[in-house]
């Protein structure tokens, strides 16, 4: 099971970089093109990366808009939830 700070850290660059793609998961969720499964998923998901202190700093030098980086284990997500939301 993972520790606490660790889910709390990947949760908010999960959130961090969902913003960064434009896309704003509560509104996701809230019409139903994301489940809290799913970002439960996406959060696990991205505790598996190796490199988060690069992530913060892509972060931290990215404008809204910017593609994720293609080490991002959720980028697909991603991109297949702001283009959901685009339509």
């Amino acid at each position: 099971m993972q520790h606490s700070l660790t889910l709390k850290r990947h949760a908010n660059l999960v959130d961090r970089m969902a913003t960064t793609q434009g896309v704003d998961l509560e509104a996701t969720m809230m019409t139903g093109h994301l489940t809290p499964g799913a970002l439960d998923d996406a959060i696990l998901a991205c505790t598996g990366c190796a490199a988060p202190e690069a992530c913060e700093h892509w972060l931290d030098t990215h404008e809204d808009g910017d593609t994720a980086p293609n080490y991002c284990r959720n980028a697909g997500l991603f991109a297949d939830l702001a283009s959901r939301l685009a339509r």
